[in-house]
């Protein structure tokens, strides 16, 4: 399952890289990255369908904001499940995802073990 991580902190990839090791080699999951909003669309219309099953995007990001990017692939790609994650772990920011239509919100720092449980999930609905 291709899984695409959207955040214009650069480190995030090597972090995501690092917990994800044993999946990725393991063949379960392949790691995608894209730095803002535009970057992640450009990456999902680079193959139609798109090869993403699942994006992972920052809310507050320069340019085009996390709930955009989900406006946009909610819109052009309703197949593709996003979940949001925010420094600020506020119910303001959760329900305008949910009612966005992101399939889960996460707050800063990452539960990995959730996420990983989140990501099975979806690969147990596809195959």
């Amino acid at each position: 399952m291709k899984f695409l991580i959207v955040d214009d902190e650069k480190d995030v990839e090597m972090l995501f890289r690092q917990k994800f090791r044993r999946e990725v080699r393991d063949g379960l999951f392949e790691l995608e990255f894209a730095f803002s909003g535009n970057e992640a669309l450009e990456l999902l219309r680079s193959h139609l369908p798109p090869e993403v099953m699942y994006i992972f995007s920052d809310i507050n990001m320069p340019g085009m904001t996390g709930f955009e990017l989900l406006e946009k692939v909610k819109a052009e790609f309703p197949a593709i499940q996003v979940s949001m994650i925010s420094a600020y772990g506020d119910t303001e920011n959760h329900d305008k995802a949910i009612k966005s239509g992101a399939k889960e919100f996460f707050t800063k720092p990452i539960d990995f073990d959730s996420l990983k449980a989140e990501l099975q999930e979806i690969l147990d609905t596809n195959q």
